[in-house]
């Protein structure tokens, strides 16, 4: 990892603290997968993908979570649960925040869905 995304991590981190998420896990790997962040609200866990992009000519940052990155991300959810089995109750939601080259967040609720 970058510095630049490591700094839109923590950026989207202290972003979705301030809206009353609680932090699970931050960068979680696994075979052919990492969830940026793994964040709790209320009952739900929320998989965050982080995008940072400096440039907006390259395309859309919620443009670039197509459905191959979908994919993984779905796969390294099901992992982290089957590793974590005491949310395996929790309803999962994912989320993907965008960090632009001025530092302005833009967050993205149920980005997509797992089916």
């Amino acid at each position: 990892m970058n510095l630049l995304g490591a700094a839109a991590e923590t950026q989207a981190q202290r972003h979705l603290e301030r809206h009353g998420l609680r932090l699970v896990a931050r960068n979680w790997r696994c075979p052919g997968g990492e969830l940026d962040l793994v964040m709790r609200e209320r009952d739900t866990l929320v998989m965050v993908e982080v995008r940072k992009r400096a440039r907006s000519d390259y395309g859309d940052a919620f443009e670039s979570v197509h459905g191959r990155k979908r994919g993984r991300l779905i796969r390294a959810a099901g992992m982290f649960l089957a590793a974590h089995p005491e949310y395996a109750r929790s309803e999962v939601r994912f989320d993907v925040v965008a960090v632009d080259g001025k530092g302005a967040v833009d967050w993205l609720k149920a980005a997509f869905e797992s089916n």
